[in-house]
């Protein structure tokens, strides 16, 4: 599905709904949202707003993309294939700059909002014996699903902690996490990378399975490592214990913001619409998930954007009094 319709393009330049000619052009009126892993976040999020984007704007359909994630949804937008991707800041910042997988392919990206902030998370059971990232040399392990960000962010904190990804492992799979989860279970995996909002329906699963003690590895002591090469999109946080069943022990990870993008040339009035409706269900989207109780207006900052607001964005969010 291409991203945004002709028509759509024409009906949202043209302005305002009060134009008949307008009505009649929104009837064709397509977005694809680009999401993630069903067991992630992305993907309840991005349900949650195509049917606010249906519901709120006249003849609109919004749809969501199921995919790898932010890489993959950065790829598929700088193809025109969606309208709207859900990415971290990382992988918004490699597209834009055509760095990495995007090498030679940059797309022209533009930030509309803030969302929550995605933590990595490096899990295992108690049973394996691992309680460091050294420790996961030799194991079995799973670096995310192809496209996503969860592999870039985990190859450099596998990089950052002075490991070798092609080496240092018995075996490296790239399973979503509710794959990663169940084969956690089965004996088949001793430890995943999960880059998401917490909490995150795969873990929770896993830490709720009987018999089974969840441990989060620490990692926070690499951030330097991997910001000094890498720029400073990732900084410090905390899981607190008890986030996940049986999750005893606080978690010192390392986080990365997430954003909504968009093309460079998505219309303005169209971005406007779709930020007043968005921002207008932000109480009923924290109720969809709770890591959408930090979509807040003192999130909205160039900073924390990591790539440059789309113009119309910009507006609302100062319309909103944002101090960008």
């Amino acid at each position: 599905m291409s991203g945004i319709s002709r028509r759509s393009i024409v009906a949202a330049a043209a302005g305002t709904l009060a134009l008949p000619g307008l009505a009649r052009a929104q009837a064709a009126q397509q977005l694809a949202i680009a999401t993630g892993t069903t067991g992630g976040v992305y993907y309840p999020l991005g349900g949650a707003l195509a049917n606010y984007l249906s519901r709120g704007i006249p003849g609109m359909s919004a749809t969501v993309e199921v995919t790898g994630g932010s890489v993959a949804n950065m790829q598929l937008l700088g193809a025109n294939r969606v309208g709207i991707s859900i990415t971290q800041v990382d992988a918004a910042v490699d597209a834009l700059r055509g760095n990495d997988r995007f090498r030679g392919r940059p797309v022209p990206a533009r930030a509309i909002a803030v969302l929550y902030t995605n933590r990595m998370q490096v899990v295992t059971v108690a049973s394996t014996g691992i309680r460091s990232i050294q420790d996961l040399k030799g194991k079995r392990i799973s670096t995310g699903a192809p496209g996503s960000a969860t592999e870039v962010m985990a190859f450099r904190l596998i990089e950052g902690a002075g490991l070798d990804r092609e080496k240092d492992f018995r075996a490296r799979e790239r399973l979503s996490p509710a794959e990663s989860t169940n084969a956690i279970k089965d004996g088949k995996l001793d430890a995943y990378f999960f880059v998401s909002g917490v909490p995150t329906s795969a873990i929770t699963d896993l830490g709720a399975t009987p018999g089974v003690q969840i441990v989060l590895i620490d990692h926070d002591q690499y951030i330097p490592r991997i910001t000094e090469k890498y720029g400073p999109v990732y900084f410090p946080e905390v899981i607190p214990a008890g986030t996940y069943p049986g999750q005893t022990t606080p978690n010192k990870q390392m986080s990365v913001g997430n954003i909504m993008a968009v093309r460079d040339d998505m219309p303005a009035a169209l971005v406007t619409q779709i930020l007043q409706i968005t921002w207008g269900n932000r109480e009923d989207w924290a109720r969809v998930h709770s890591a959408a109780r930090d979509f807040v207006l003192d999130g909205q900052k160039t900073a924390a954007a990591g790539i440059p607001w789309h113009p119309a964005a910009e507006a609302f969010w100062k319309g909103q009094g944002a101090t960008l």
